[in-house]
């Protein structure tokens, strides 16, 4: 690289490419150097001669961690406004004219009625609509039904009102207003909500003249609002003003083909979330999870997964870290007893199977810093020279490592080749 260095080359990239995972591979091994690159955004940093099997791991681990930082980057957009069709997972016939409607919804101004079990998602969708439509980053408000939540109220117009509240309508002008389960709304409400529609204006309680609001409404609901119009429990002249553009979100086991895919996203979010490493599921779990039937939906298929990661001891997810769906107990490798015990056995009888000893032959403690490089010659060890992953697990950032290989001079590149 004529004129520049790896260093320059570096900077440049995080200015073009921020998203990009960058290892770098170098002959010089200083701490300042390593400093230095970190701090420019590298996710690892290598000395030669280095071993195929270290640069592996090197790469496994900048692709995971760009992986997660595009988990993190799907929250973001979930909650600023700007989540969209692309965003969704899953690739199932089913959802592809879910998607199409949404697309088309979105492009028009009209009031979307969402119909689906709960769980299924209607409020993702709401949110993919608000992205692809001209309301992006504008407010999205989810909201309960409550009258002067919803509609807002003036101080003092009833007892324990304190201040005045603006409502969700106002909060969401220029945006859009998420109105889950429109089934269960009283029909006094029903007749304001008409109005909101009707006027594009709202009725604080105890305000003597109406606001102007600028909201696009898109309601759900897991009922059959045909049904109750014939029953009387709701206004029949709501129902079409809301179901102007109506779309029905399949349930999950109409779209069992998205299982995996969904099972692997949220394994990367609670991955990212709970800063947990479980690498996947296994096929034949993947094959239990298509197969059950899922009456809570993507719902519960979450709060399943989410479960089923705190239980697992392995890498992979396996059936029996499902137990209320694979009906098998779970395996957990070292009960509490058994832990108890080995803590009070280390803390009197050093062995020479342990790792690091906190005793010394005589039953003394070793000093804190004896105990601490052992610590981190181990955990370099341990995690093949992976000093991000070593930073993690010790619970310190990586100048803080880097600091401290230097002051307990540990050789890092006899350790890694090792």
């Amino acid at each position: 690289m004529p004129g520049r260095d790896g260093m320059e080359v570096l900077a440049d990239l995080q200015i073009k490419r921020p998203e990009l995972p960058v290892i770098v591979l170098t002959g010089k091994g200083s701490i300042d150097a390593v400093v230095s690159a970190m701090q420019s955004g590298a996710r690892d940093f290598v000395v030669k001669p280095a071993s195929p099997e270290r640069i592996i791991v090197s790469l496994r681990n900048a692709l995971e961690i760009n992986t997660l930082a595009g988990e993190v980057t799907r929250l973001k957009k979930s909650s600023d406004g700007s989540l969209n069709f692309k965003d969704l997972i899953g690739n199932a016939t089913t959802m592809r004219s879910v998607i199409a409607m949404g697309e088309r919804g979105a492009k028009a101004n009209i009031p979307i009625l969402i119909t689906g079990e709960s769980g299924v998602g209607k409020e993702v969708i709401a949110r993919a609509i608000q992205g692809a439509s001209e309301r992006a980053g504008q407010p999205f408000i989810p909201e309960n039904l409550v009258e002067s939540i919803l509609f807002g109220h003036e101080k003092g117009s009833f007892t324990g009102a304190n201040s005045k509240h603006l409502g969700k309508f106002q909060e969401a002008h220029t945006g859009t207003l998420f109105l889950d389960e429109i089934g269960e709304l009283p029909l006094e409400m029903q007749v304001k909500l008409l109005r909101v529609l009707q006027e594009g204006e709202v009725d604080p309680i105890g305000s003597k003249r109406p606001t102007p609001v600028d909201v696009r409404i898109v309601s759900a609901t897991n009922r059959d609002l045909a049904d109750a119009v014939k029953a009387g429990t709701f206004r029949e002249d709501l129902y079409y003003r809301l179901n102007v553009f109506p779309i029905q979100v399949p349930s999950l086991r109409e779209r069992a083909a998205d299982i995996p895919a969904l099972t692997e996203h949220f394994i990367k979010r609670f991955n990212a979330q709970e800063r947990l490493s479980v690498q996947g599921a296994a096929k034949e779990t993947l094959d239990m999870l298509s197969g059950f039937e899922w009456p809570g939906n993507v719902r519960q298929l979450e709060n399943a997964i989410f479960r089923a990661m705190i239980l697992s001891d392995g890498n992979t997810l396996q059936p029996h870290d499902f137990p209320q769906i694979s009906g098998l107990a779970p395996q957990m490798s070292t009960s509490t007893t058994d832990t108890l015990r080995l803590s009070e056995h280390s803390a009197s009888t050093p062995s020479d199977d342990e790792p690091v000893h906190v005793l010394d032959r005589e039953g003394h403690l070793r000093t804190l810093v004896e105990i601490e490089r052992d610590l981190i010659e181990f955990a370099i060890e341990n995690y093949s020279g992976h000093m991000s992953e070593v930073a993690r697990r010790l619970g310190i950032g990586r100048s803080t490592l880097y600091r401290k290989v230097r002051e307990h001079g540990v050789d890092v590149d006899n350790v890694r080749s090792a």
